[in-house]
């Protein structure tokens, strides 16, 4: 009975929570690039991708949910050297992650100063570092205050600017206004299939990335293999809704030349207001979206640094990695991912173009993520196969050949993402193609391989000792 009495999430309640989850504006400015091809893409992606991890984060995450989540699953399926390259790609891949919200964050906000402080490159410099550190040493305050940070700002900087961007481009396009799309034909809902345009389909991963987790409650339902893939659905179909609308509100008023990826959204805004007679909300907009920018850098700043905890705990990092303050902050982590990132915002803002720098991060943000999911994707078969009969609250249904499937088809997906992401966009400028396959494989091998490098080195000191692991596990 008592374990029945906390499961109290219906199934609206965990379909937002996946929605909070995975719904992010920064993402749709790369894909309204594509225009009415974006719905295609997305599309392809809920379907191969979004509900896929779903529903294999489900199985795992109620199967073992105790055991650490990625690093857990994928060290008990295949060992604890790939466990902790999954949990590391989580980790690295979020600090190639952290300049691209920060430039987003920086050209947003400069919208309520002067919009052509968006090309300024002290300004975005100050901005990035300024806000990067304080939001780095605000988490230092524990896990109450940065939830509290995330909760509202999500609110008011996300869900609400989402809700008026789609709102004024309809009203936008009821009053007869031209859209830079024109009207969306069939020939204009279809992707032209050529090997520079497939490099945007790997951007799709990092716009769904995250769903693996909503797995973790799904044991918080009455009936989790009833209500988990019902709440899938619901959450897919918002998700998937918003996305488009989104996309579609900034591709009609932003022509693809003139688009900036980091300030995409806000360029929208600007033309919407300004159409409507309202160009004096454009400043408050801003303010609004960069409230939400710093809500989600801040939700992920101290989430994948906490993850590496129990890889330092084995002793697979050095002792600088399990450092913790008295809030029980990984704050060992939290300053190394902050001189990281701060290094690649700087590296970014020296690309000839800020689009370019902001989609090469993108990216190899994307490459490396990608290293996580097949693991991931690998583990849910492999534990099928190998511990049939450890309880699962949640199923992938349809027994072996259903686990095979939608194991196989989001391996299949990710796999194909992380081959065509190696390729230059036909979007962007990107210099020389060879130059840019060249630096996305040094980037994913830079991002992806020191865990095989602490595994060589490691040493007995880093273990920690029984009297430390017991005070971890009190915490």
């Amino acid at each position: 009975m008592a374990a029945d009495s906390r499961r109290v999430l219906g199934v609206t309640a965990l379909a937002l929570i996946n929605v909070a989850a995975v719904l992010s504006l920064r993402n749709f400015t790369s894909m309204a690039e594509n225009g009415g091809a974006s719905i295609f893409w997305y599309l392809l992606g809920t379907i191969v991708f979004l509900i896929p991890t779903s529903l294999a984060g489900a199985e795992l995450a109620t199967g073992w949910p105790d055991a650490g989540g990625i690093y857990a699953w994928v060290k008990h399926a295949f060992g604890n050297e790939y466990g902790f390259l999954a949990i590391w790609c989580e980790w690295s891949e979020n600090v190639v992650w952290f300049p691209t919200v920060l430039a987003y964050l920086a050209s947003t906000l400069a919208f309520a100063i002067s919009p052509e402080l968006a090309k300024n490159n002290a300004y975005m410099a100050g901005v990035m570092l300024v806000v990067f550190w304080g939001a780095t040493f605000f988490n230092f305050m524990g896990t109450r205050a940065s939830a509290a940070l995330s909760s509202i700002g999500t609110t008011i900087g996300t869900i609400i600017p989402g809700l008026l961007v789609v709102g004024l481009a309809m009203v936008y396009v009821f009053q007869g206004q031209p859209t830079a799309i024109g009207p969306l034909t069939a020939s204009k809902l279809f992707p032209s299939f050529n090997i520079s345009n497939l490099a945007f389909a790997a951007t799709v991963i990092l716009i769904f990335a995250g769903m693996e987790m909503a797995g973790f409650h799904a044991t918080e339902t009455k009936n989790p293999q009833r209500d988990y893939p019902r709440a899938i659905f619901l959450s897919a179909t918002i998700i998937f809704t918003v996305t488009v609308l989104g996309t579609l509100a900034i591709a009609a008023v932003v022509p693809a030349k003139q688009m900036s990826l980091a300030g995409g959204l806000m360029q929208a805004f600007q033309i919407f207001l300004t159409k409507l007679g309202m160009a004096w909300a454009a400043p408050i907009v801003a303010v609004l979206l960069a409230v939400g920018a710093l809500a989600q850098l801040s939700t992920w700043l101290a989430g994948p640094a906490k993850g590496l905890q129990p890889v330092a705990v084995e002793g697979d990092l050095p002792r600088v990695f399990r450092r913790e303050n008295a809030d029980h902050m990984p704050v060992g982590v939290l300053l190394i991912q902050a001189v990281l990132g701060s290094i690649l915002a700087l590296m970014m803002l020296l690309v000839p173009s800020i689009n370019t720098g902001y989609w090469i991060l993108s990216a190899l943000t994307t490459q490396v993520i990608g290293i996580m999911y097949i693991l991931m994707f690998a583990s849910v078969i492999r534990l099928r196969m190998t511990e049939p009969d450890t309880p699962r609250a949640y199923s992938i249904p349809g027994g072996t050949a259903g686990v095979w499937i939608v194991g196989g088809i989001g391996l299949f997906a990710v796999a194909f993402a992380l081959l065509v992401g190696f390729l230059p966009p036909q979007q962007i400028q990107t210099g020389s193609p060879i130059t840019y396959t060249l630096t996305m494989i040094f980037g994913v091998i830079m991002l992806a391989g020191p865990p095989f490098l602490f595994h060589r080195f490691r040493r007995p000191s880093w273990a920690a000792s029984a009297q430390e692991r017991a005070a971890i596990e009190a915490e």
